[in-house]
């Protein structure tokens, strides 16, 4: 080891259970490897002469490389004395958007920057949020249920433009899927902590305003951490506000939203139909009733991951960060341990 050097531990996770990514199949969209972090030093040459890294899975070696490492890459990690577990280190990347896991977050050492993957899910998740508004809308949620009982139903629609979608959460997933749709015509209100203005969107307000946007709403789509402000924040309450007929989306975090309450309202016809990406716990369990909830499509925390190059994307934001950290210059996507987010 040249002691000059950044060192970096980079911790991968078998698939479990109980860890991230908790599906074999997803494994090796995560995965850091030897091969794709030289990958990035090739487009980072400047950076990579001044790092380097040890790649390890699970908790075989952290104790021991944490001694000397200054930058972890990792989704999930011990916090409990980090400061004496890891006396070097200076910076965290967490290799997902959400950091819920690891609130709260008064185990940050001192001087210790946490950073998140903000930003890498925009394309996809834009993409499959749009997608799930024109689903909803084009009744396909009932179309499935009735192949699955060969029940023939012509059941029409109308095109989406001038439809109203309520985007609640509007970074980056949440702000690229309200865009799309703002495209296809849509009326597209956002709802966020500052209710600053975004692109693409006729307005933003803040929570404060659910009880007067929520009526309006043809679709409504979930796009927010969970934080103590977003917990259970479409709540059985909020949900009774949304006019009948409409579409539920949840692509940010199950405990935001009361899925008992989501599943009444699907199975007295209240929403037409629903598309769920987040659960807990994850994998959704084979006992669940939302699996055989009416008009509610289970799809497995895909929404916003790309397939083929999320660990490409992933260590661009840790190199372009290792370089802001050797000119001096901020760090980009910075996560705010008193929000958690």
């Amino acid at each position: 080891m040249t002691n000059n050097k950044l060192r970096i531990h980079i911790k991968n996770n078998h698939a479990s259970s109980g860890t991230f990514p908790p599906t074999i199949e997803s494994e090796e969209v995560f995965t850091i490897t030897e091969e794709r972090f030289g990958d990035a030093c090739e487009r980072f040459p400047a950076v990579a002469e001044q790092v380097e890294a040890f790649i390890d899975w699970d908790l075989e070696h952290f104790a021991e490389s944490m001694e000397t490492a200054d930058v972890l890459v990792t989704w999930d990690f011990p916090t409990t004395n980090l400061a004496k577990v890891a006396p070097r280190l200076k910076l965290i990347h967490i290799i997902g958007a959400g950091v819920e896991h690891l609130c709260p977050m008064n185990w940050v050492p001192e001087g210790v920057k946490v950073v998140n993957n903000r930003g890498v899910h925009a394309a996809k998740g834009g993409e499959f949020g749009m997608m799930a508004v024109l689903m909803l809308n084009n009744c396909m949620p009932s179309i499935v249920e009735n192949q699955r009982r060969a029940n023939w139903e012509s059941l029409y629609s109308s095109p989406v433009a001038e439809k109203t979608l309520v985007v609640i959460g509007v970074g980056n997933i949440g702000g690229a899927a309200g865009q799309q749709c703002a495209r296809l015509g849509m009326e597209v209100i956002g709802i966020s902590r500052h209710g600053k203005p975004v692109e693409g969107f006729s307005q933003v307000l803040t929570p404060k305003a659910l009880v007067e946007v929520l009526p309006k709403a043809d679709f409504v789509l979930m796009a927010t951490p969970l934080t103590p402000e977003t917990e259970n924040l479409l709540d059985r309450q909020k949900q009774t506000l949304i006019k009948p007929g409409a579409g539920i989306i949840n692509v940010g975090r199950a405990g935001t939203m009361d899925y008992d309450a989501l599943a009444d309202n699907l199975n007295s016809g209240h929403f037409s139909g629903a598309i769920i990406d987040v659960f807990d716990p994850e994998p959704l369990p084979a006992d669940s009733p939302l699996w055989t909830t009416p008009n509610l499509l289970v799809t497995p925390h895909i929404s916003a991951d790309d397939g083929n190059t999320y660990v490409e994307m992933t260590l661009g934001l840790v190199f372009e960060n290792l370089e802001r950290y050797f000119k001096g210059q901020e760090l980009k996507n910075l996560v705010r341990p008193e929000l958690g987010y």
